[in-house]
């Protein structure tokens, strides 16, 4: 039986390589799935200059910024009250620290290490609420994107970070990569909700929180545009009338709490904000570097349902001329601003990318 040979394409390599060059704006992406606007609008009042960096710690200005936001699924966000730490946070105070004990259940070869939920461990500047009991040391810390404030993780018994970990921070389900784990196994690595009842006064996070990487003990960018951008935030803020909050959350009974001001009187405000430095979170020579996390209650300025309620909105490059547009566009408006966005996350996991 003859057999004809099959004739070979006309369309050589070099060929399909040119057809493909040639038409190559013919293909789409998938647009977002939040509003967007291509660049930052100049600002329209005095900002603060742009601070000068030495000769050999450039910004990155070349590099596309979107997908350099790692992935995750929460972030740990620690309340210190300091503005700068070691280069390892866990090295702080001689590894005495709630990012140490955290680590040491999540990290490599930690009890509930789990290499498919990835856990962001930061310290921030925020101060941490004050026990009834003032001689307990104490620390506190958000939970993001959940949105949970957990107030009160004393430092006297390593039952209530085991509870925060177990309670809060665990996935409630696993990756289908872990089902040829044992069932014991798979269990310990679950979220329990009766360990919630170990930890008092948590709540829901209802202000506005701006981020900025200051972590000078890590990399010279971030600490010197960190102080700058944060004061630039602050005062664009107030300008939009958004309450910026300094003290400590007080909390005063199971589930009611009360912002002070610094005079110490109560502020009943519909939009308040948080401004803080927390410590590294990757790319340092994108700096500025800035977390948006806006509440799921939060409204834009029209008194809809805002867009990006319940997602954090990673930014780099930013310089205090582009915080009056952001504070426009992203948190009273709604929209990511693509010429800055480095990534992004949803309340309940889902990545966000252009």
């Amino acid at each position: 039986m003859f057999v004809r040979p099959i004739a070979r394409s006309s369309w050589h390599r070099s060929t399909l390589s040119s057809y493909i060059c040639h038409h190559r704006y013919v293909i789409r992406h998938k647009p977002p799935s939040f509003p967007t606007t291509l660049s930052c609008p100049s600002a329209s009042c005095t900002c603060s200059d742009t601070p000068e960096l030495p000769s050999n710690l450039p910004i990155d200005h070349k590099a596309s910024l979107n997908g350099t936001m790692a992935p995750y699924a929460e972030q740990v966000l620690i309340c210190t009250g300091k503005k700068d730490w070691e280069s390892r946070i866990e090295d702080e105070n001689s590894g005495d620290n709630l990012a140490a004990d955290i680590k040491e259940l999540l990290g490599r070869g930690g009890l509930y290490a789990d290499p498919y939920h990835n856990v962001s461990v930061t310290n921030s500047s925020f101060p941490s609420s004050i026990p009834g009991r003032s001689e307990v040391i104490n620390t506190s810390a958000y939970l993001l994107p959940s949105f949970k404030y957990v107030p009160f993780l004393p430092r006297v018994s390593f039952d209530s970070v085991q509870a925060f970990v177990k309670g809060y921070v665990l996935p409630t389900k696993l990756n289908p990569l872990h089902n040829g784990l044992s069932p014991i196994h798979r269990d310990r690595l679950l979220r329990k909700d009766e360990y919630k009842s170990v930890l008092y006064g948590v709540q829901d996070v209802n202000d506005i929180l701006v981020l900025i990487c200051g972590h000078g003990g890590r990399d010279a960018r971030c600490g010197i545009f960190g102080p700058v951008l944060s004061t630039e935030f602050e005062k664009v803020l107030e300008k939009q009338d958004i309450t910026v909050e300094r003290n400590a959350i007080e909390v005063r009974g199971p589930g009611e709490s009360k912002r002070l001001s610094l005079e110490g009187v109560p502020i009943e405000r519909s939009i308040s904000a948080r401004v803080g430095l927390i410590s590294h979170i990757g790319g340092h020579k994108f700096a500025g570097n800035v977390i948006l996390y806006l509440p799921p209650g939060l409204r834009t300025a029209h008194s809809k349902a805002h867009p990006l309620a319940g997602c954090g909105i990673w930014y780099g490059r930013v310089e205090p001329k582009h915080v009056e547009g952001i504070v426009k566009e992203t948190i009273i408006n709604g929209k990511v601003i693509e010429e800055f966005f480095r990534g992004g996350i949803r309340k309940g996991g889902e990545i966000l990318r252009l």
